[in-house]
């Protein structure tokens, strides 16, 4: 298998096809972004970029690399079985959409900063193709200006943001997305490789990754394990949490 290069997904992508970008929402049930751009169109192309303005500062076992390296193995495989697949690019996310000329992206919320930033500029460079940019929130059951104080300043102290958070929760807010009604409009495409670890410059942790289950037990008896490292007191779904494997609303 080789990286997949930017000219392969040209060939690909037309004025017809619309690209869900996966980034920080690695998975196909409950998605917000993935469910609005199946609904509204009826080819779509699943897209990954490996950034390399982030790969450049990461070390070679990183852990995260490969967490998301065996999750779109995941991913691709349940891709394959509805005829489409994953496209896995390496590269300047603003400069991969620079060369392409879909009919429109979908993408979910990320709020990292620099995230922030290339998104904008991704953003900029589509618009100027008259390529709309569409971004969801997924991440989160509530953004920043959603749990505020009666004058819209941010609360600074946790007990009174937890009872407005509770306050303010409805069955709205965690509604799941249901993505699998319009799976036939995923792209029907050939097989889609993904790179290797190798390939990429990196070699796997040896990391055993939690499973993306959450068990009934460990929730019964979370006050009286939650302190103890040594046994498996908590859910574990932090970095489930952090790539989107899980879907926020789902664990709420």
């Amino acid at each position: 298998m080789a990286v997949m290069s930017l000219d392969s997904l040209s060939a690909i992508i037309n004025s017809d096809t619309s690209i869900f970008w996966f980034r920080r929402d690695l998975r196909l049930q409950d998605n917000a972004g993935l469910y609005h751009v199946l609904k509204n169109e009826k080819k779509v192309l699943s897209l990954f970029i490996f950034d390399t303005e982030i790969l450049k500062e990461l070390e070679r076992d990183d852990k995260r690399i490969d967490f998301i390296h065996q999750t779109l193995g995941r991913l691709n495989k349940e891709l394959e079985m509805l005829g489409s697949g994953l496209a896995v690019l390496m590269g300047n996310p603003i400069d991969i959409f620079r060369n392409l000329n879909p009919k429109a992206v979908y993408c979910n919320h990320d709020y990292e900063p620099y995230a922030r930033k290339r998104d904008q500029l991704v953003k900029e460079i589509l618009f100027e193709k008259k390529v709309p940019l569409h971004t969801l929130k997924d991440q989160v059951i509530f953004e920043k200006d959603e749990v505020v104080k009666e004058d819209g300043s941010p609360y600074t102290i946790f007990t009174p943001y937890s009872r407005k958070w509770k306050s303010n929760l409805n069955e709205n807010f965690i509604r799941s997305y249901p993505s699998e009604k319009y799976f036939k409009n995923f792209l029907k495409t050939s097989t889609l490789s993904i790179p290797s670890l190798k390939e990429m410059g990196f070699e796997s942790s040896g990391i055993h990754y939690p499973e993306r289950v959450v068990k009934s037990k460990t929730i019964e008896n979370y006050h009286l394990s939650r302190d103890y490292p040594a046994k498996p007191g908590t859910t574990r779904l932090s970095i489930h949490l952090r790539f989107g494997t899980v879907s926020i609303r789902m664990l709420v």
